[in-house]
């Protein structure tokens, strides 16, 4: 069983930051790619920023230059520093990750977590 954890989630100010973590545990032999995604009211889900096993780090053009994607691969733990929020950047914030459970199991199994509320008010 893999799960994938959430925190750090809050209400801020317009111009404010917050720090979001995505902890994964259980059966766990690598982790690939991890991708934080957003889901405003409404809206469908939208890609926010993906950083690979080696660190290369992509992300949307809404939140380039303000936010910071960053992993720790010995605590398999993604976070997602978050600068300068805008009313804009509301939205419940998803992890998902591409895992491979065992040595034995020759693909990886993209997982996603419960999501954490990210609410900016102006």
């Amino acid at each position: 069983q893999v799960q994938l954890v959430e925190s750090g989630g809050g209400l801020v100010q317009a111009g404010g930051s917050l720090r979001l973590s995505c902890a994964a545990s259980g059966s766990i032999f690598s982790i690939n790619t991890m991708n934080w995604y957003r889901q405003a009211p409404g809206k469908q889900r939208e890609y926010v920023a993906r950083i690979t096993s080696g660190g290369s780090t992509n992300y949307a053009d809404s939140v380039k230059g303000r936010f910071t994607i960053s992993r720790d691969n010995a605590k398999n733990t993604m976070y997602l520093q978050m600068n300068s929020l805008k009313p804009e950047d509301t939205a419940v914030y998803y992890c998902n990750a591409d895992i491979r459970r065992s040595r034995g199991d020759p693909f990886y199994t993209s997982y996603w977590g419960q999501g954490t509320q990210v609410t900016v008010s102006s």
